[in-house]
């Protein structure tokens, strides 16, 4: 009986620890990107620069953030004018030298749409 619980321990903590790692690579998970991520073309990004549509580049990931631009903590005129453009630099330092914080970082993963077409991921 002894031997069968050492056995069944040993199991099933190999079963947890392989579990962590698999899960700690698997694509999808935050900071990977897909391995089928779609490449988006700066003449398509340009092609959504509306409130009600927009798009924009922040280090060579694009997002769709035009349903989150009414929930945004600062007016809308102040993201409106990155609509359809790489929006790096703007995001960096939010126009006056400050970043963003982790969450709005964590925040932004949900609304990406894939990967500007030349920019390394």
């Amino acid at each position: 009986m002894r031997r069968l619980y050492v056995y069944a321990t040993g199991v099933f903590w190999l079963l947890v620890t392989a579990g962590a790692i698999v899960g700690h690579w698997a694509p999808g998970t935050p900071g990977h990107a897909p391995a089928t991520e779609r490449l988006i073309t700066l003449a398509e990004l340009t092609r959504h620069a509306r409130p009600d549509d927009c798009w924009m580049a922040i280090r060579g990931a694009v997002h769709d953030v035009g349903a989150y631009l009414p929930e945004h903590p600062s007016q809308p005129s102040v993201v409106v004018p990155w609509c359809g453009r790489n929006a790096t630099e703007a995001y960096e330092t939010k126009g006056r030298g400050r970043p963003h914080s982790p969450q709005a970082d964590e925040l932004l993963t949900r609304y990406r749409i894939g990967r500007l077409a030349g920019e390394q991921p």
